[in-house]
């Protein structure tokens, strides 16, 4: 298998910060890795120094195969808000489309729609600054996607997608055949799309073949491995410690060279591999909760002629854990900063009569309870001062240090923190404040898994009432009772279970509804067929020729082997287990099927009407 990326010697510090130095790997073609290692060690930094943004401090060699084409998706995408979706993505493409004859030009941008389509934004021509984040985030996607490049380098690509377009790209890139290097907090995606885990530690690089799990297991073998050999070390030293002692000072050229071997099992001894993490044990727990949360009746929202929510009835309860899932820019933030009543009276006006440009109307009764303590952790993150310190922000140097913010880091400015450092930071600001109704808008963007985890386990054990956002599918499943589902138009459903549960339960509805469909479909057919019987068994009678009947009982053969193809192929194309030039020639075999069908279903017609 050839090489497409080799890696030696690079290096990267800011400051007095060392983020890795002098590592190396290979990448082989058709390897889909997925790069671990907690928040602030230089995930972001590596990606970029690859991906050419940025170089190595120590030079190093960073050497592609000729001839490949390379993708880089950044977390942050530049953009122009004046452009339209199109085109700030051909704008943008240069590198793939200089030097491209018009017939391949034309062909990506066949691409470049067809992408934007999958990811739910049908008009090429909306401009970029009418959207959301995770729209901004679908249309980086789509001009990744439309580049067909070799190797993808994408940094946090399922951060503020919705779940259905994490899904699609899910399935994109496990039937690609395109080699992969991502940083990714999503486990389940991690494990669908990668089959290689690379991981940070300590300024080395470790490979794992394998899914998550596989990862998990692998890596405590190597910590185990790594501290019994620090174990046996440290009884080599006391036998050299002893020598050390006994012997006399004055030493011969053989006892000098056992005295640095001394000092080199010294510092052997002392590395013991411990794993710094997140301890969420020392938080006070959450404010005694009273028997009133908040209760909602005939709750709506509407935003112009957009409805967000309509006449929503529902009383939260003590202790339940819920969660928030639906397509962006269905209403589930507005949705939270509706019943938290983040909104102000210039935002939101509740009297029909006096709404103004730039307002939501809301109608409806909302009820919170006196003794409810509400930390709302917001999508967009805390409003740091970039010239205030950690320190300035939590006055708390122990709490500090237990969410991994050491000592020589509480004076750094927060516009030095990375993104997981910084959301790492607003997180402990809001459980600092001993809510007892925790409402996080996607908390685990940005957060490394190892912290994900420990959130996860500090969530199951929360003393208080639980809302969660969020698009990640292991998270959910996890920690939530129930689901709120965000249908669009102001629909919410409830549906008691954990996502995993309700994505099965919809595949089964959408088979049930498939199958209806067709049987619906054979039948028509088969009552189309009985008539048309008729009418050709009384014209045969009458007028037909020998020769016209037999082509009439050929059309109606063919007339039906062409409508059992065609439901084979949509059948096909709704599965999603199709590549996509299975998924393109199977469009156009459909196309030809409809040409085919009026041509015979024509001179059945008038073989129909011969007198």
């Amino acid at each position: 298998m050839a090489s497409y990326l080799q890696i030696e010697n690079i290096s990267k510090s800011y400051g007095p910060k060392v983020l890795f130095e002098k590592i190396g790997f290979n990448i082989n073609e058709g390897d889909k890795i997925a790069l671990i290692a907690p928040n602030g060690t230089g995930k972001t930094s590596l990606m970029r120094i690859l991906a050419g943004k940025d170089k190595s401090d120590s030079g190093g060699k960073i050497m592609f195969l000729k001839d490949i084409r390379i993708a880089f998706l950044e977390q942050e995408y530049d953009f122009d808000p004046e452009k339209t979706l199109f085109d700030q993505i051909m704008s943008s493409s240069t590198e793939f489309t200089k030097g491209l004859e018009q017939e391949n030009l034309w062909e990506y941008e066949r691409r470049v729609v067809k992408f934007l389509t999958e990811f739910n934004l049908p008009d090429p021509d909306q401009k970029m600054k009418e959207l959301s984040g995770g729209e901004i985030k679908r249309v980086a996607l789509a001009q990744m996607l439309a580049s067909e490049a070799e190797f993808f380098i994408m940094d946090e690509p399922t951060n503020h997608l919705d779940i259905d377009a994490i899904e699609y790209l899910e399935g994109y890139l496990s039937r690609s055949r395109c080699t992969l290097l991502m940083v990714t907090h999503d486990r389940y995606f991690l494990d669908r799309v990668c089959n290689i885990v690379m991981e940070m530690d300590r300024g080395a690089v470790y490979t794992y073949r394998g899914n998550y799990q596989n990862y998990l297991e692998k890596r405590e073998e190597r910590i185990a491995n790594y501290n019994a050999e620090t174990d046996k070390v440290r009884n080599i030293l006391r036998r050299e410690l002893e020598w050390i002692r006994s012997t006399p000072c004055a030493r011969t050229g053989k006892a000098r060279y056992r005295i640095n071997a001394f000092y080199d099992l010294k510092d052997r001894a002392s590395q013991v591999y411990t794993t710094s993490q997140v301890n969420m044990n020392e938080l006070k727990g959450a404010t005694r909760l009273g028997t009133k949360i908040i209760n909602c009746k005939d709750l709506s929202f509407y935003y112009g002629e957009d409805c967000y929510l309509d006449k929503f009835t529902y009383n939260f309860q003590r202790y339940e854990k819920v969660g928030i899932v639906g397509r962006n820019g269905a209403g589930k933030s507005t949705f939270l900063n509706i019943i938290t009543g983040n909104f102000t009276p210039e935002m939101v006006s509740e009297d029909p009569g006096n709404v103004r440009e730039g307002q939501g109307l809301m109608t409806g009764i909302i009820e919170r309870g006196e003794s409810l303590k509400i930390g709302y952790y917001h999508q967009s993150g805390m409003s740091f001062n970039p010239e205030d310190t950690v320190l300035d922000i939590v006055n708390d140097t122990w709490l500090l240090n237990r969410f991994l913010f050491p000592h020589e880091m509480l004076n750094n400015k927060i516009e030095k923190l990375s993104g997981g450092e910084k959301r790492r930071l607003y997180l402990l600001t809001i459980l600092m404040q001993q809510p007892n109704l925790l409402i996080l808008d996607e908390p685990t963007n940005d957060l490394d898994i190892v912290t994900l985890n420990i959130l996860e386990e500090y969530l199951k054990e929360f003393g208080g009432s639980l809302i969660i956002v969020s698009h990640d599918r292991h998270f959910l499943d996890k920690l939530v009772d129930h689901l709120f589902i965000f249908c669009g138009n102001g629909v919410v459903k409830d549906f008691v279970g954990s996502y995993s549960e309700y994505r099965e339960y919809i595949k089964e509805y959408e088979a049930e509804q498939k199958s209806a469909a067709r049987m619906q479909e054979k039948t028509e057919k088969e009552r189309n067929s009985k008539e048309a019987s008729k009418v050709a068994n009384f014209s045969q009678k009458k007028k037909l020729t020998y020769k016209e009947q037999k082509e009439l009982e050929q059309l109606e053969k063919d007339l039906e082997a062409l409508a059992k193809e065609k439901a084979d192929l949509e059948e096909k194309l709704g599965s999603g287990t199709l590549t996509f030039d299975q998924l393109q020639q199977a469009s156009e075999r459909i196309g030809q099927i409809m040409d085919l069908t009026d041509e015979k279903e024509f001179r059945l017609l008038e073989l129909y009407e011969l007198q």
